[in-house]
């Protein structure tokens, strides 16, 4: 483990706290179908900046939703999803320009803070009437790629949006699963033109694909339809203690 660490570029305890941390998220994203790279965000900044997780985020988001595209497609509301990747088309470098002109504790700030307050108004189930219109639904899209941009979380913009459609549930986690598919193959391209994606994250992120994507099998195995109701509620707590806890060691 030591000589793939300093591969990587990592100390062997940071590289042992990053295996643990994506397979926890990719659990996470099996039973709920969302905010891996929220998660691996939040944790992971701990011991990188921002502008080194994006790349291992997209890559992470890429394996993730091969492994959930079948059902995805099969159920997800695809002009509803066409209409939002419209958006982050806009959105997107809007996000990165902030996350690579910002100093990385600023980004960290950013980054954290953004998580913290989308898992905030998720908890607390806010769905403004707005997004609900086809204005509404492109400027989510928009707001969805500078946030995708800037911290890795736009799949949280776009819950919140399913969360004010009131779609039903099967089809809300379908939609956001082809929603994340489709927006990493922009979201590629410019980190690529920011110069983000470089070979070092490329490596980094496909060496922690593998236990993130373990964690997501396991997840959808622990699936229940039972207990849905509880999985939001404890995957955004998880957010918002993670956020809280790297904004009071950022500000600290």
């Amino acid at each position: 483990m030591e000589a793939l660490a300093a591969s990587l570029g990592l100390a062997t305890g940071d590289f042992a706290y990053a295996l643990a941390a994506v397979f926890v998220a990719g659990v996470v994203r099996g039973f709920s179908g969302f905010a891996l790279s929220a998660l691996v965000m939040a944790s992971l900044s701990q011991v990188l900046t921002p502008v080194e997780i994006l790349p291992i985020c997209l890559v992470l988001e890429v394996s993730a939703s091969l492994l959930m595209a079948r059902a995805g497609f099969r159920q997800a509301n695809i002009p509803l999803v066409l209409t939002l990747v419209a958006g982050i088309v806009v959105g997107i470098p809007l996000g990165l320009w902030i996350a690579t002109t910002a100093t990385p504790e600023t980004s960290r700030i950013v980054a954290l803070g953004i998580i913290m307050t989308l898992a905030l108004a998720q908890l607390a189930r806010l769905s403004p009437a707005f997004l609900a219109t086809r204005p509404g639904t492109i400027a989510s899209g928009v707001m969805s790629g500078a946030v995708n941009g800037a911290s890795s979380a736009g799949g949280m913009v776009v819950a919140l949006f399913m969360l004010a459609r009131k779609l039903p549930a099967a089809e809300a986690r379908a939609s956001l699963v082809v929603y994340l598919i489709l927006s990493q193959i922009f979201g590629l391209t410019w980190l690529l033109i920011f110069g983000v994606m470089t070979e070092d994250a490329f490596w980094r992120g496909l060496t922690l694909a593998v236990p993130a994507m373990a964690g997501v099998l396991v997840g959808t195995r622990l699936f229940t339809p039972r207990f849905a109701a509880y999985y939001r509620p404890f995957c955004l707590s998880l957010l918002i203690a993670l956020a809280a806890f790297g904004l009071f060691r950022a500000l600290a």
